[in-house]
């Protein structure tokens, strides 16, 4: 039986032409292990930022309706290249945009619920061999009207396409390689996770970690589909969400805008040495809480004043000292 691979590329993966071809070249690794291989890809780079910059400079009012229009445009550029290049190559494949495939959404505008997704057409191409290349964040009301599923939201068409097909995995790439135990850019010493279970990276991107769209975890959840995350410009092994728990394991520290520290991990709420390392830090660094919360898999602290990263870094290193 043949095995069916979604794989996912962000804005920052496909930003210009050198990064598709290194783009074409994980899609066709996959290709030449007999996969059949779905893709979704983002807009290049800040592609979307500048289109609603662009209609804010036309209007003060815009229509939900016609912004949805103009923002789907950029995946269908992305899709489109990538086609090009992959035939150029000599690898059949052809772009789909979100109402070609049959991504069926709520009529909400900028945050559009996927209700379903008919699979026939991706089935039939797959099944002539093909590379499907499709547009992520877009779908088709039922008024066969153009939405978008907000920030974030090619990862959720990425993990629904998967499940739809009952993929066995999802992969997701971006610029990144891996869910990390904190910001790395924040703390020289943050580790990545091998794994993370999706009730903790649930956890994760509701503290703000910018790593995966909170309904793509859901939908991965619900339907068993565990999502890899790596980098599009290496090769190293990255995080695997799945629904693997491992017992009273902190996960992840994340710093929440200026004055939230939340640590996550399954079993947190029973870990007594952990709440009291907590509370030493507080006191040993003089810093002020408004509020301390305790949930089963994660404590939040909101702090009177601004904290900042070397505070970050101190709780990092203290929760994570070998």
């Amino acid at each position: 039986m043949d095995t069916i691979v979604v794989l996912k590329f962000g804005g920052s993966s496909v930003s210009d032409n050198n990064k598709l071809k290194i783009v074409a070249d994980k899609i066709i690794n996959e290709y030449k292990k007999d996969n059949k291989v779905v893709v979704v890809l983002s807009a290049q780079g800040k592609t979307t930022d500048r289109l609603i910059e662009e209609a804010n400079e036309l209007s003060d009012n815009i229509s939900k309706r016609e912004l949805d229009v103009l923002l789907s445009c950029g995946e269908q550029i992305s899709i489109s290249k990538l086609a090009i290049l992959l035939n150029s190559l000599g690898y059949n494949a052809i772009s789909l945009t979100g109402w070609q495939v049959g991504i069926y959404t709520n009529n909400t505008n900028q945050n559009a619920i996927i209700e379903r997704i008919n699979t026939n057409r991706i089935l039939k191409e797959l099944n002539q061999n093909k590379i499907v290349i499709i547009a992520g964040f877009q779908g088709i009301n039922k008024k066969l009207d153009i939405t978008t599923l907000g920030r974030g939201g090619s990862d959720t068409t990425a993990v629904a396409i998967a499940a739809a097909l009952k993929a066995k995995k999802c992969y997701i790439y971006s610029d990144v390689d891996g869910v990390y135990t904190t910001d790395p850019n924040k703390v020289k010493d943050a580790k990545k996770l091998s794994n993370i279970s999706y009730d903790e990276m649930l956890e994760v991107s509701s503290e703000g970690a910018k790593v995966l769209h909170n309904r793509c975890i859901e939908i991965g959840d619900k339907f068993n589909i565990p999502i890899i995350t790596e980098s599009t410009f290496n090769n190293e092994n990255g995080s695997i969400i799945s629904d693997k728990i491992e017992e009273n394991s902190v996960k992840s520290i994340v710093k929440k805008e200026i004055s939230r520290i939340s640590i996550i991990g399954n079993g947190v709420s029973r870990n007594i040495y952990l709440i009291k390392n907590i509370l030493n830090i507080i006191d040993t660094e003089k810093l002020d809480i408004l509020n301390f919360e305790v949930s089963e898999s994660k404590i939040s602290i909101t702090f009177k004043n601004i904290i900042e990263d070397k505070i970050l870094n101190i709780f990092h290193n203290e929760i994570f000292k070998s």
